[in-house]
C-alpha cells in the first residue's frame, strides 16, 4: 500500500530550497538540521519527515544542539508576536505569578549552569509540570542534559512538523 503525500507536504516539497530552508528553520534554528532535512526532499508521507526529522537530531554536534535550542524562548518567557512560541507555552497562561516568579529563577539558574535555555516540549504541560522538570533536571551533568533537551527538539519539532505537514 502506498499512501501520497498530505496537502502541507507537497506544497513543502514544491518550494524552491531557500523557501524551504526558511520554512524549516521556523521549525528549528539548527542550520545543519536544516540542511539534512532539505537534503531528503520531497518527502512522500509525514512519518518520512519525522524520521529525517530523528536521523538529524541524532547526528546533530554539542554546537548543532546550541544553535536549535538559540531558537527557542525560556519557559514563561514566550517571543512577543510569535504565535508557536505562545500556543507551545499555552500551559503557562494561567500560572499564578509565585509560579511564573519561580520558574523565572529556575531558568536563570538553569541557563548560568548549562549556558542554554531549558528546553522541554511545553505542548500541554502545565507550569507545575515544567517547574518540577527544572528542579530536577537542574542536577543533571551538562553531557546528560544535552542528550535530553536534545530529545525534547525532537518532540517539539515532530509537532510543529506536523503543523506544517498539515498545511496550517
Amino acid at each position: 500500500m502506498t499512501s501520497s503525500p498530505t496537502p502541507g507536504l507537497t506544497r513543502f516539497n514544491a518550494l524552491g530550497d531557500s523557501a524551504a530552508t526558511a520554512e524549516l528553520h521556523e521549525v528549528c534554528a539548527s542550520s545543519a538540521w536544516g540542511s539534512k532535512l532539505l537534503a531528503q526532499r520531497p518527502f512522500t508521507t509525514a512519518d518520512a519527515l519525522f524520521s529525517a526529522n530523528e536521523s538529524a537530531m541524532a547526528e546533530l554536534t554539542a554546537e548543532d544542539l546550541a544553535e536549535a535550542m538559540g531558537g527557542h524562548a525560556p519557559i514563561g518567557r514566550p517571543k512577543p508576536g510569535d504565535p508557536t512560541s505562545a500556543r507551545e507555552q499555552r500551559g503557562m497562561a494561567g500560572a499564578s505569578e509565585d509560579l511564573k516568579n519561580e520558574l523565572l529563577e529556575l531558568n536563570l539558574a538553569y541557563q548560568e549552569k548549562f549556558g542554554h535555555v531549558f528546553l522541554i516540549c511545553a505542548t500541554g504541560a502545565t507550569g507545575e509540570f515544567m517547574r518540577d522538570a527544572v528542579r530536577i533536571r537542574i542536577d543533571n551533568s551538562p553531557e546528560a542534559e544535552r542528550e535530553i533537551a536534545r530529545g525534547e527538539l525532537v518532540k517539539i519539532n515532530r509537532i510543529r512538523l506536523t503543523r506544517l505537514a498539515e498545511g496550517e
